[in-house]
């Protein structure tokens, strides 16, 4: 599977083209649609599933220096009026402050980030270090392992420094029993 190829499957789910064209209208800073959505989606096309089957949560990744919970809590709230016609839960992160909360909530260090995309690429699993973002009239797609586990529906463990074994099985148990074709590589 290629770029364009896992582009097109991703926005066969209209909430997320959605999501991407609100962020772009928003100009939020270095804002992307990331993670399960995208790859859950195109999980769905390939399996014949209802578009949605599975989908829990959709997640936004921005990055603004302002680190302060009043400016993200601002972000949040804006997007959850525009979004909410949607109906779907939309969580909003302003990957400047991870660090700030991530210790206290996961029990795990997490150095500061530069840019979402460090936040994508700390994600647990590598099928979902994926992000989407309009760019004028196109898209930009991140994605540092490329597509292949997406289109195998292989699921395998990203060890970053915030890895959790426990979180990854608890995780992918719930994907194999939404999706029993997935091939989830042990974290071990």
């Amino acid at each position: 599977m290629d770029r364009d190829r896992f582009l097109a499957l991703a926005l066969k789910n209209p909430v997320n083209g959605a999501i991407i064209d609100e962020l772009h209208r928003l100009t939020l800073p270095d804002a992307w649609l990331v993670a399960g959505c995208l790859a859950q989606t195109v999980w769905n096309v390939l399996t014949e599933r209802e578009i949605d089957h599975g989908i829990s949560d959709y997640d936004v990744f921005y990055f603004d220096p302002d680190t302060s919970w009043e400016a993200e809590d601002a972000v949040i709230r804006t997007l959850h009026a525009r979004l909410g016609y949607l109906g779907v839960e939309v969580e909003i992160r302003n990957q400047a402050r991870v660090h700030l909360w991530y210790p206290d909530k996961h029990g795990l260090p997490y150095s500061p980030l530069m840019c979402a995309t460090n936040g994508i690429d700390r994600f647990l699993t590598e099928n979902t270090q994926v992000g989407v973002r309009r760019m004028g009239n196109g898209y930009e797609v991140y994605a540092p392992h490329g597509f292949g586990d997406i289109a195998g529906l292989i699921v395998r463990p990203n060890r970053a420094p915030n890895f959790s074994a426990a979180n990854y099985a608890e995780k992918t148990a719930r994907w194999k029993a939404l999706w029993p074709e997935l091939t989830v590589i042990a974290a071990a």
